[in-house]
């Protein structure tokens, strides 16, 4: 009896466990079946526009591309700038592919965001995409890059142009594309050759740099032309440059100061005095040898930064980032039509470079700034050497050391990055053929994610539509800020809290929001790839100590809605504005308008 009771149970026991196993295994085939279904919401496949920027008064194309099934409906396309809606449109879904155009409000210097919507009685999806109107590249720099300059097909190259243009990329820096450093074009018969081998030894073609100088233009993309300010081939002598020029690490001339490059390439680079008038008009008419034969908008300048104490042919000390802005001034009264920019290496020079004729300021950012919080400062800085006349570029290189092998770039790391310096107020040089991960832009090894990639499409679109409150000459102000939820906030990066920090123009207010609660580590070259994903938070009460009256409170994310502004419902009790975050990923943009 006893044996047939526990045979009963242990048959009750499997059934029950058989159901259990049922419900688990239909639940998750269920969950599985998830994403299929959301990823047909998502029925608008891109958007795109037929230019970086635009000219006040330029028709703007746009582009998208939604599944054949959907002809038929209709394109809802809102346009917005900052949190006004500018004007509307409908456009009837015909084909798969469908054009309109638009023609933004008469004003130079000033972002927009495009929402296209789509609602049927089964779909509904919305994206966005943003639009620069500028007439000057450098008010609202987004610097990108070209690296490889082999034979190549127009339709490769075209990839490249199109695929930079979406994300807005409105000036080049053709790195190391020429023959060398003293002499970037290389000559036959008194004309261009057709080939080169660069300092690599890499295979160069001039009608690759002339198809992609052209290509640019089409999209309103300036092309800048990389080489050093004061370098020169161990044989440079060959080619007139004179032994009297050059740089010395000791007074008595027994040292050439020089930079060592890999056995395999065709030299060392030897530094040349830049403060030498003679290697300054040698140098320019060289450049101008290079406008002759291609159509470079400009001359992107490198250097080395701090050399320690250097010497010329006399022995007389020379003060390098004192030389910067003196030569730059000769080479612009040379070509006054070509534009300029110097990389200020960790800074060196910035302070001279900012009182020079440049386009904007670039800083290359080195371990000696390593922290979120340098990346701020710098730009700070830069607008302070410049009385907020210059833009900052930074090239800061994401998973340093991550990139010594195969993989793809930590997505968390690259995000939480360009949320601190867009936020700041400057833009970062990391796209080209493929995103940098070191000095040297050829290198390859880290592949962008299809869903990075997405992201950063996002984020460049929030920096376009968003440049008049993140780039256009806004004043840091002090924020006293807290919370009655789950949140602390600092006013500089730290673990497990909320970085805030304010800036202001006219009768608006833009705080930024960064989230650090979850963030492993406060370096931002998150060098060995492994800064953990911020969980999405939500939601997050906020009081700001605030005066005035104020009219309203509203905020965009690129975390959030493609960056679409959303209102926020607010409370003024006394001295204290009262609103609530729905969620808070990587980065939040709040703002507030005081009543006039």
């Amino acid at each position: 009896m006893l044996k047939r009771k526990n045979s009963i149970k242990i048959i009750l026991l499997s059934m029950i466990l058989l159901l259990i196993v049922s419900l688990i295994a239909s639940k998750y085939l269920s969950y599985q079946k998830q994403p299929a279904v959301k990823e047909e919401k998502k029925v608008i496949q891109s958007i795109t526009t037929d230019k970086a920027s635009y000219q006040p008064n330029e028709t703007i194309h746009f582009t998208t591309k939604l599944p054949a099934k959907y002809a038929g409906g209709v394109l809802e396309i809102t346009y917005f700038h900052l949190d006004d809606v500018i004007s509307k449109q409908q456009i009837k879904v015909d084909k798969n592919e469908i054009q309109w155009t638009w023609n933004p409000p008469e004003k130079d210097f000033k972002g927009y965001l495009v929402r296209v919507k789509l609602e049927t009685q089964t779909d509904q999806d919305q994206q966005t995409i943003a639009v620069d109107v500028s007439s000057d590249w450098s008010k609202f720099p987004r610097y990108g890059f070209l690296s490889k300059f082999e034979d190549m097909t127009n339709k490769d190259m075209e990839s490249v142009i199109s695929w930079l243009n979406r994300y807005h990329i409105n000036g080049l820096q053709f790195y190391d594309w020429h023959y060398k450093h003293h002499q970037p074009i290389k000559l036959e018969n008194n004309e261009s050759a057709s080939h080169w081998e660069d300092i690599a030894n890499r295979h160069t073609s001039v009608q690759t740099i002339k198809t992609y100088i052209d290509l640019a233009h089409k999209r309103n993309m300036k092309t800048m032309a990389y080489n050093l300010l004061y370098g020169a081939f161990a044989k440079a002598e060959k080619d007139g440059v004179k032994t009297e020029w050059r740089l010395f690490k000791d007074q008595n001339k027994n040292e050439h100061d020089y930079h060592p490059l890999p056995e395999e390439w065709k030299s060392d680079v030897f530094l040349v005095n830049p403060d030498n008038s003679e290697w300054q008009t040698y140098m320019i008419q060289q450049q101008k040898k290079v406008y002759e034969s291609l159509p470079f908008d400009g001359w992107h300048i490198d250097q080395l930064g701090p050399r320690g104490n250097v010497y010329d042919y006399n022995g007389n000390l020379v003060k390098l980032d004192e030389s910067f802005t003196p030569f730059i001034e000769h080479i612009k009264r040379e070509t006054p039509d070509k534009s300029i920019v110097m990389n200020a290496v960790s800074q060196y020079g910035q302070k001279q470079l900012s009182d020079a004729p440049v386009e904007f300021l670039y800083t290359e950012v080195w371990d000696q700034d390593k922290y979120y919080s340098d990346l701020k400062r710098i730009i700070d800085e830069n607008n302070q050497y410049s009385k907020e006349k210059y833009q900052t570029i930074l090239a800061a290189y994401m998973n340093y050391e991550f990139s010594n092998q195969l993989g793809e770039f930590n997505t968390p790391g690259i995000l939480l990055t360009n949320s601190v310096i867009f936020a700041s107020g400057g833009s970062h040089l990391e796209l080209g053929e493929h995103m940098l991960s070191k000095e040297y832009f050829p290198h390859e090894n880290l592949k962008l994610s299809t869903a990075l990639q997405s992201k950063l499409l996002n984020y460049y679109d929030f920096l376009v539509a968003y440049e008049n409150l993140l780039r256009d000459n806004l004043q840091e102000v002090p924020i006293t800020i807290g919370s009655s939820d789950w949140a602390q906030f600092s006013t500089q990066p730290e673990q497990g809290k909320i970085w805030s920090f304010a800036k202001q123009k006219g009768h608006k207010k833009v705080i930024h929001f960064i989230n650090f609660l979850d963030a492993t580590t406060l370096e931002w070259r998150d060098t060995n790839a492994n800064q953990a994903e911020p969980k999405n938070r939500k939601p997050l009460t906020v009081q700001i100590e605030e005066t005035k009256p104020i009219k309203n409170v509203w905020m965009a994310s690129p975390d959030k809605q493609n960056g679409v502004p959303m209102a926020l419902p607010f409370t003024k009790d006394q001295n204290k504005v009262i609103f609530t975050l729905p969620s808070l990923k990587y980065w939040d943009m709040v703002v507030i308008e005081y009543k006039q």
